[in-house]
């Protein structure tokens, strides 16, 4: 056991010192022998602390909300000089929780955006703007839903010094968008891409083969350590990489005709309130709400 712990003490050394400074780079081979979990060679895994970019004023804050019933995913990023924020994929039910959240900290919510319009619940960029003077809706002109800003590929989405990338990756739907910070460490894929899998396409204009390019197109071509965030997860996952994704999504390391033939034979149940959920995104989510 203490030869184990002995072995341990410099990478353990290391990742503290990395977490302290907030510094980003490749583990070197001497940190510790038998620390490689994968078939990856030890100098080529990165480790990034993107928390503490943050802290250091590198980049933006970010803080990812969680909605149980839907598994949908929130983001609230902003700058911390200008106190402007963004929010992508706010949910009806936690408007209360995310409002709060930026009043104690002092932001100042400029937009609220949706990666598409869900089938699995209702937006919560409606009740946003009822209550935040100023806050603005935005979503894909390609969506269908009307919103006070309409967004196109390479559309930038400001908030202070930072800023979101648009990228339009259909295929889940006809407007689904993937927005990605300004140098590239962060994307939010929305239904697009999810950890280990991807978004249904058998409704609201699903299309197998235009996901499967839009994702090796627009996606995987981002850096491989850009991080993956996506709308939803149902496994407990909250973050992956583009790298991971490109070498380890089931669905997504195939061909395109094997895609195409998984997606069309997953028999998904029908959405529980997409009857609901459309027509109430549709119209940034007020409609009989």
């Amino acid at each position: 056991m203490c030869s184990v712990v002995n072995r341990l003490k410099p990478a353990l050394a290391y990742t503290l010192w990395l977490q302290t400074t907030g510094y980003s780079r490749k583990v070197p081979a001497h940190i510790g022998p038998g620390l490689r979990t994968s078939k990856q060679p030890l100098e080529s895994v990165i480790i990034r602390p993107y928390c503490s970019r943050m802290e250091l004023g590198k980049g933006p804050f970010f803080r990812q909300l969680f909605e149980s019933v839907s598994s949908t995913y929130t983001y609230l990023l902003a700058d911390t000089e200008s106190r402007e924020a963004v929010l992508i994929d706010p949910v009806l039910e936690t408007v209360d929780r995310d409002l709060k959240l930026v009043e104690e900290l002092g932001f100042n919510l400029k937009v609220a955006v949706n990666t598409h319009c869900h089938a699995d619940h209702i937006t919560g960029t409606g009740q946003l703007k009822n209550r935040l003077f100023g806050m603005k809706s935005a979503i894909s002109k390609h969506s269908g839903a009307s919103a006070d800003i309409m967004l196109s590929e390479g559309d930038k989405i400001s908030f202070g010094k930072h800023y979101l990338t648009v990228r339009e990756t259909p295929g889940h739907t006809d407007g689904c968008v993937t927005l990605v910070t300004g140098d590239q460490s962060m994307a939010f894929t929305g239904d697009t891409l999810l950890i280990r899998g991807c978004g249904r396409t058998d409704f609201q204009q699903g299309c197998s083969r235009r996901l499967y390019e839009s994702v090796h197109r627009k996606i995987f071509t981002l850096p491989p350590q850009c991080l993956v965030f996506p709308a939803h997860d149902y496994k407990g996952q909250t973050a992956s990489t583009v790298g991971e994704e490109r070498r380890f999504n089931p669905r997504l390391t195939k061909t395109v005709e094997e895609f195409v033939d998984i997606m069309t034979n997953l028999n998904l149940p029908k959405p529980a309130k997409i009857d609901i959920a459309v027509p109430a995104n549709l119209v940034c989510g007020l409609h009989e709400v």
